[in-house]
């Protein structure tokens, strides 16, 4: 008599994560609003809401006008949500995260807020920052090859305000304040081994208190939001772990723009947690990069829809 084994195969478990600024590059989401009604109409209601045709920006735009904070958010946004309603049905998360920006666009896909309330939030956002970044010039700086206690230890003991802002994988972390903090931590840093430590072309200190004018800006806007329980757990910058209580999710974005973004955290929480399979959904690969570096061992690709 033969005997036959039946090996049942180890269940997937897709984990959504969607890309903040710096993921948008011209023609970003042209071939989706020619391809897809959905996202002809999706397009078409962000012109109508944000009072200006973005697409016309993202489908031919330079590199420059695409690179204005009020026009880069809602284009990374609007990237990122109309390629998971594209996706219909295919799109079955097990969890979801969102780096920064990315983290109202995890919202939508996720169901906690409206397509229409989580565009209004995020050009909201975008304003605020700008002007924040007017009242108080700030900067960010990526530290390459460094711990991650070393750079806290660093920032922490200066008198200027500076602070780690995106841990991002290990051996890279973004630090963000002041000019003069930044370059204070620069050279503290340099002096204390760091391989290599890039400036940032960003319009200012995101992730630290310089945005603290923005956060109670963004804050009342929020709060007016209608936030639902989401049909997947949301890890959340704040602190890296998975959120679906509404009033939670909304106290963690109230605090993310002065807040550190824990990707590394947050990535490998979600590997705890079962998340076997990565798959980044918006414009980019950005977040692969980081994910391959954090677990080498879970698969990380772009969501698949043209």
């Amino acid at each position: 008599m033969k005997l036959f084994i039946h090996t049942i195969p180890e269940s997937i478990m897709k984990a959504y994560v969607f890309p903040g600024q710096g993921a948008q590059f011209p023609g970003m989401g042209k071939d989706l609003y020619e391809k897809f009604p959905v996202a002809h109409d999706m397009f078409e209601k962000a012109n109508a809401l944000l009072g200006f045709r973005i697409t016309d920006i993202m489908f031919s735009g330079t590199d420059e006008e695409l690179r204005q904070t009020r026009v880069t958010q809602p284009a990374i946004f609007l990237h990122s949500v109309v390629v998971t309603a594209v996706a219909g049905s295919a799109f079955k998360p097990a969890m979801v995260a969102g780096h920064s920006l990315g983290e109202f666009s995890a919202l939508v896909a996720a169901g906690a807020l409206s397509f229409e309330e989580g565009l209004a939030l995020v050009a909201g956002r975008a304003s605020a920052m700008q002007k924040a970044c007017g009242i108080n010039p700030s900067t960010m700086a990526a530290v390459l090859g460094m711990d991650d206690a070393v750079v806290e230890e660093v920032c922490a003991a200066l008198n200027e305000t500076v602070v780690p802002a995106n841990y991002n994988s290990p051996g890279q972390i973004v630090i963000s304040g002041t000019m003069e903090g930044v370059s204070a931590a620069t050279e503290e840093l340099k002096k204390r081994g760091a391989k290599r430590i890039v400036p940032l072309s960003v319009s200012g200190g995101f992730h630290s208190p310089c945005m603290e004018p923005a956060r109670k800006e963004l804050e009342e806007a929020i709060r007016k939001a209608r936030f639902n329980r989401p049909l997947c757990p949301v890890y959340q910058n704040v602190t890296g772990m998975p959120v679906t209580e509404p009033d939670m999710i909304m106290a963690n974005l109230i605090a993310q723009l002065t807040s550190p973004v824990r990707w590394t955290q947050t990535v490998q929480k979600m590997v705890a947690d079962g998340a076997t399979e990565f798959i980044e959904a918006g414009p980019g690969n950005v977040l692969q990069g980081l994910i391959r570096k954090i677990n080498p061992n879970v698969a990380a690709s772009s969501i698949d829809v043209i």
